[in-house]
């Protein structure tokens, strides 16, 4: 029988980063959480911002008031 023990440094959390920003950290702290480039995200955040006539800037806006700074 195996233990699983919940061991809350495994966890990952969603953070805005303070390193890795162009503007606000959102996509630098998502791409982290993901596991991705953010750079990547960065081109697909702005092909969305196109392909939907701009509502995805709102969505930018309130992630970016929603998401928590990360701690230096």
């Amino acid at each position: 029988m195996t233990n699983s023990v919940y061991t809350p440094e495994t966890t990952k959390k969603l953070r805005r980063s303070q390193s890795d920003k162009m503007l606000t950290g959102v996509c630098g702290g998502w791409a982290t959480y993901l596991g991705i480039d953010a750079n990547v995200l960065r081109i697909g955040m702005v092909a969305a911002v196109f392909l939907s006539v701009g509502i995805a800037i709102p969505v930018y806006v309130a992630a970016a008031i929603l998401t928590p700074e990360e701690d230096s």
